[in-house]
């Protein structure tokens, strides 16, 4: 009971920020309204599988260090196109709410994704490693990264593979 005398004064006087977590975005996604919907049919899986959606028709195929011809595009390969054009688009969402201009070339803000299929293929305990290079003409290091932070909190990919999905994203400036 003393330390509890001898805790409140200082408790009391410590920034509050140190005690309460940042509060988190929620999104009801089951009453959210749909701003676009993608719908894909894929016939045979990633082995010697077909992808159709809207604009897309796609052979699928396994990549070379899973025993196939590595010649058709794989799963990982998808997600790691979406991904990065998703975290892009939310960069130049972000950055103009932060007052920032994102460069309007699209060869001065590149994002490099790439996605790797991680663990035991025999048990089929598998899961899916993000790594992510972020690089931008016109901007400095910290303006870049400042975007980039802003960005995971607003791109769906990243929401929904937080605390899923090891993702590592680096932040270079283009000369």
């Amino acid at each position: 009971m003393a330390s509890l005398r001898v805790l409140r004064p200082l408790v009391r006087q410590a920034p509050r920020a140190i005690f309460l977590p940042a509060p988190r975005r929620f999104l009801q996604t089951d009453s959210a309204p749909v701003l676009t919907t993608a719908n894909a049919h894929v016939t045979g899986g990633r082995a010697n599988g077909h992808v159709n959606a809207n604009a897309l028709n796609l052979d699928l195929g396994m990549p070379r260090e899973l025993g196939g011809k590595g010649d058709k595009i794989n799963p990982e390969e998808l997600f790691a196109a979406g991904y990065g054009a998703c975290f892009q688009s939310a960069m130049n969402a972000t950055a103009k709410g932060m007052g920032l201009t994102m460069p309007e070339g699209a060869k001065d803000s590149i994002v490099d994704t790439t996605v790797n299929l991680v663990g035991d293929l025999q048990k089929l305990d598998l899961g899916l490693k993000v790594s992510m290079t972020v690089k931008v003409r016109g901007m400095s290091k910290e303006e870049i990264q400042k975007v980039v932070d802003e960005a995971k909190k607003a791109c769906p990919y990243s929401r929904a593979t937080q605390g899923n999905i090891s993702t590592d994203i680096k932040v270079e400036v283009l000369e």
